[in-house]
């Protein structure tokens, strides 16, 4: 019998709590008929912070809009959007300011190793595990969402122990076996740290997220890792290989990249609202990572449409 244990970030809304951010675990309580965990989500809006556990996540949005986050990567969603997260891998999304339909998913989670050690490396198995295994670094499907959302339906309200196991293998053979799936990021970078590391830099990381749309503090980052600012500005810099403002630029830029193709806002409010607070800082920082200018990308976009 697997035991399950769901890892979240508890993301403080003020600077004055970031020296209290520490991981919260869930414990999911354990089924002698269970050996995964099914959920369904309503809400207003998506309330789970940036977060990461050791379970591997296949997520369907069946309402809702917004972003989501899955390490480095900045996608927006809606309804059909489904993707299998590996485990550690951390994500979120953020439902749209504007959204007025109330948000919600199906979710399922789960251990490799659910159905014996051995299951998946059996020769009828090796489509699941090649899937399982690129799913480090998140994978999205396009995919009939109708019959994914029927049998995720069908898997919530099973009860029956092997059915629902059958019914599982099933939906992870019909995804595994899909050519139309993307990996979301090329490396999840933080895969092979120690888990000291790793429960550092992700807490990090999830300030981030939670802040580059507004003023963000190095600081304030060096206080989440409870280190000092030199010291933390060289530790950031040898696990991720960019700088602290490096990375804070990446996220605005790809959140930059997703108003200019979805939205007639102007640059200079694309820039503010990605957390930019100079037109011209975020005219050269977008042209020396996509090489083009904010208005060209955007013309360059809608001519291919």
């Amino acid at each position: 019998m697997v035991n399950f244990v769901i890892l979240a970030l508890v993301i403080p809304q003020s600077s004055k709590n970031i020296n209290k951010m520490k991981p919260a675990f869930e414990a999911v309580k354990a089924s002698t008929s269970h050996s995964f965990v099914v959920r369904r989500f309503t809400e207003q809006r998506f309330s789970a912070p940036y977060h990461y556990h050791p379970e591997l996540e296949l997520t369907l949005i069946v309402k809702g809009t917004g972003k989501r986050f899955v390490g480095s990567h900045i996608q927006d969603y809606a309804a059909g959007d489904l993707v299998l997260l590996g485990g550690n891998l951390p994500h979120c999304w953020k439902t749209s300011e504007e959204a007025e339909e109330e948000s919600v998913s199906i979710v399922v989670h789960f251990r490799k190793e659910f159905a014996g050690d051995r299951l998946f490396h059996i020769p009828e198995m090796q489509d699941i595990l090649t899937m399982l295994n690129k799913s480090s670094n998140g994978l999205q499907f396009r995919v009939d969402t109708t019959s994914v959302q029927s049998r995720m339906v069908a898997l919530l309200q099973e009860r029956d122990g092997y059915s629902r196991i059958i019914q599982l293998l099933d939906l992870l053979q019909q995804l595994a076996t899909s050519s139309r799936s993307t990996m979301l990021q090329k490396k999840n970078e933080f895969e092979s740290l120690s888990l000291s590391d790793k429960d550092r830099v992700h807490k990090v990381i999830a300030y981030i997220v939670d802040h580059f749309q507004q003023d963000i503090s190095l600081d304030a980052a060096a206080a989440v890792a409870n280190m000092s600012t030199t010291a933390f500005c060289k530790y950031f810099k040898r696990i991720t290989r960019k700088t602290f403002i490096e990375v804070v630029n990446d996220y605005r830029i790809d959140s930059a990249i997703k108003e200019l193709v979805s939205t007639d806002k102007s640059i200079s409010q694309v820039c503010f609202d990605s957390g930019f607070n100079d037109v011209s800082n975020f005219h050269r920082t977008f042209k020396a990572k996509v090489n083009i200018s904010p208005l060209q990308y955007r013309n360059t976009f809608r001519k291919k449409l």
